[in-house]
């Protein structure tokens, strides 16, 4: 495949980019400090900034989150869309990435008897992420990050297959981060309840720090549905339900404790989550490229 560009055409010269980016992620510091050169949004930049910024950074990010998926009567429909936010705007304030618009729908089949941004066909999904994602390395990106608020077993999936996609036919290396992918057992001990999984302590709790003026704790519940069984190995798909009757009805579209989730807990558990990701980033910005 033929790739036009300055990492394409002029080797020495990519060569040399390549090692003074490498120098700069590997260096710790604080956005405007010096010792790190800042990323940009793509959908900020004219044209000929965006086609150099393409052809010379280190890593593109594609991010993916609902902007509009339900979270229970106490959330916005928005809080996939806010972590997204956060995570983006922390890439480009602490490292040379290039962050591309957001894509604010997804395949949320656990969601689909609620209102929300879905795309019901996992492939028509994938394909518009894949095909996003290859415009942009046809533009000169060299390494493709897929930055996903959603969980790596639901909206995941149809991405690890478009990630999979252009890894193998246009020669790039790429990268699914997930939302899970970033949490770690600080954040298990952190929680006080007694399960979860949505909107529940700790999302709720990542909200009330990044908008709180978007949180009715008033309305917050706490909703451990029903049983579901002994817990045994293996991907149990699940989902929620609206039909009475079906064994995963709910009235709350929550899975845990919201009612326990405060400001000081959410700051933990971005500034947790923020680590991982940047450190994702990093790591995977030592993959080495092709040569064409």
């Amino acid at each position: 495949m033929k790739r036009s560009g300055l990492h394409s055409k002029r080797p020495a010269l990519r060569a040399f980019v390549t090692c003074i980016v490498a120098l700069a992620l590997s260096v710790p510091g604080t956005p405007g400090s010096g010792q790190i050169a800042p990323g940009a949004h793509l959908g900020d930049l004219t044209w000929p900034e965006a086609e150099a910024r393409l052809m010379n950074a280190p890593l593109v990010v594609v991010p993916i989150g609902a902007g509009a998926k339900e979270h229970g009567p106490h959330l916005p429909m928005a809080t996939d869309r806010l972590m997204l936010e956060h995570l983006m705007q922390a890439a480009v304030d602490s490292l040379p990435v290039l962050v591309a618009p957001p894509i604010l729908h997804g395949w949320f089949v656990a969601f689909e008897d609620f209102p929300g941004t879905g795309i019901a066909d996992p492939d028509v999904f994938r394909r518009y992420v894949q095909e996003v994602a290859h415009s942009l390395v046809q533009a000169g990106a060299r390494r493709v990050v897929f930055l996903n608020t959603g969980i790596t077993h639901s909206t995941g999936l149809p991405i690890a297959i478009a990630a999979r996609e252009i890894h193998a036919h246009d020669h790039v290396p790429t990268l699914v981060v997930s939302w899970d992918d970033l949490e770690t057992p600080e954040l298990d001990s952190m929680a006080t309840q007694n399960a979860g999984g949505h909107a529940d302590e700790l999302e709720t709790s990542v909200v009330l720090a990044l908008r709180p003026d978007l949180v009715h704790m008033e309305r917050a519940p706490t909703d451990y549905g029903k049983p579901t069984g002994d817990p045994g190995p293996g991907y149990r798909p699940g989902g929620f339900s609206r039909s009475p009757g079906d064994p995963e009805y709910t009235t709350t579209g929550i899975f845990g404790d919201a009612t326990l989730a405060t400001a000081a807990k959410g700051r933990r558990v971005v500034a947790v989550m923020t680590h991982q990701w940047l450190e994702a980033l990093r790591a995977f910005a030592t993959t080495p490229l092709g040569e064409g």
